[in-house]
C-alpha cells in the first residue's frame, strides 16, 4: 500500500479530508499519468485541489500555498483534520515553510519563451538562464522545462534573478504546524512498481487519454505535458517514437524522479520514516499522531 492509500485510511481514520500536492493533479483532463484518485475514492474522503484548472493554466509553488492553506482552514472549519499527500517537494516546502510571493510578471513573456521553446529547444533556454540566474539554473534539473521557463519569464519581466527575490524572504518566513510521515521501500521492489503502473496507465489508456487532450486544441509546450510520461507519450503521437521507447524512456525518468525525491525529503531531519512493507505500519503512525496529539481529538 502506497502514500495515497495511506492517506485514504488515515484521513477515514482520524475524521480527515485530503489536500493534494501533486503539481499535475490539479488540471483537468489528466487524469491516467497523475493517478488521480478516482470518483470512488474521492466519495469516500473528501479531496481538495483536484481538477481545479484548465490545462492552458499556470500554476506554481506559491499558488499552491496560497490555495493549501485556505484549503487547510476550512477543512480545521469544519473540525476536521487536513491531510496532505503527495507529490512535489517544491510545493509542499512552500506550504509548510512558507515562501514569499514574486512580483506579478509581464503577460507577454510567458507566451514568448514557450514559442522559443517549442522551436530551439530547452538547452538554449537553459544557457539563458544560466546567464540570468546562475543560482536557480543551477539548483534546477536540465530537463525541467516548467521550472526553466518560471524563472526565465521572472528574470526577464522584473529585471532580477528568481533567486534574489526568494532571498528577500526565504523560505521559513511563514511556517504552519505539521507532522510529516514519509515511506520507504526497497528500491527493486520500488522499480518494480513504477514498471507494472506504467503499463497498467497504459493498458487503461493513457495514449488516449493524451491524443484527446492533443485534439482539443492544446500545444504540447504546455507546462502539463512536460511531465514525466506525458511527455513521452507527446512524442510517441506527434513524433513518431515507438511506444515501447516511450515506456522505457518513462520507466527511466519516473526511476530517476523517485530517486530525486528521496534525496529532497531525506535532507528534512523533521520526516518520520516508515517502512511501506512494515508489518502494523499503519497502527505505529496512528498512535505516533495521536502522542503528538494529533487524531485522538479530531483536531490537528
Amino acid at each position: 500500500m502506497g502514500k495515497s492509500a495511506l492517506a485514504l485510511e488515515l484521513a477515514e481514520r482520524l475524521d480527515g479530508e485530503l489536500i493534494s500536492a501533486d503539481a499535475l493533479q490539479v488540471y483537468r483532463g489528466f487524469d491516467l499519468g497523475t493517478a488521480k484518485p478516482s470518483v470512488r475514492e474521492q466519495e469516500r474522503v473528501p479531496h481538495h485541489l483536484i481538477d481545479i484548472l484548465d490545462p492552458h493554466e499556470r500554476y506554481s509553488a506559491a499558488a499552491f500555498a496560497r490555495d493549501a492553506r485556505r484549503a487547510i482552514a476550512e477543512v480545521e472549519g469544519r473540525g476536521r483534520l487536513p491531510i496532505v499527500v503527495g507529490g512535489s517537494g517544491l510545493y509542499l516546502r512552500a506550504l509548510i515553510e512558507g515562501i514569499s510571493p514574486i512580483p506579478r510578471v509581464s503577460e507577454e513573456v510567458r507566451p514568448r519563451l514557450e514559442q522559443r521553446l517549442e522551436e530551439e529547444g530547452l538547452a538554449t533556454l537553459r544557457d539563458q538562464l544560466r546567464q540570468l540566474d546562475p543560482q536557480t539554473a543551477h539548483k534546477t534539473a536540465e530537463t525541467d522545462s516548467q521550472r526553466t521557463l518560471r524563472a526565465l519569464e521572472v528574470a526577464l519581466s522584473t529585471g532580477r534573478p528568481l533567486s534574489w527575490w526568494i532571498a528577500q524572504r526565504p523560505y521559513g518566513s511563514n511556517p504552519l504546524a505539521a507532522a510529516k510521515i514519509g515511506l520507504t521501500i526497497p528500491r527493486d521492489v520500488l522499480y518494480d512498481r513504477i514498471a507494472c503502473r506504467a503499463s497498467q496507465m497504459l493498458a487503461e489508456g493513457w495514449v488516449k487519454e493524451v491524443s484527446a487532450l492533443l485534439s482539443s486544441g492544446l500545444s504540447p509546450t504546455l507546462p502539463a505535458f512536460q511531465a514525466i510520461g506525458y511527455k513521452q507519450i507527446v512524442r510517441h503521437i506527434r513524433e513518431g517514437w515507438a511506444l515501447e521507447l516511450a515506456t522505457e524512456n518513462t520507466i527511466r525518468a519516473t526511476r530517476a524522479y523517485a530517486k530525486r525525491q528521496l534525496t529532497w525529503f531525506r535532507a528534512d531531519s523533521a520526516v518520520d520514516w516508515y517502512g511501506a512493507q512494515e508489518p502494523q505500519r499503519n497502527t505505529r503512525i496512528l498512535n505516533h499522531l495521536q502522542q503528538l496529539g494529533i487524531g485522538g481529538a479530531q483536531n490537528a
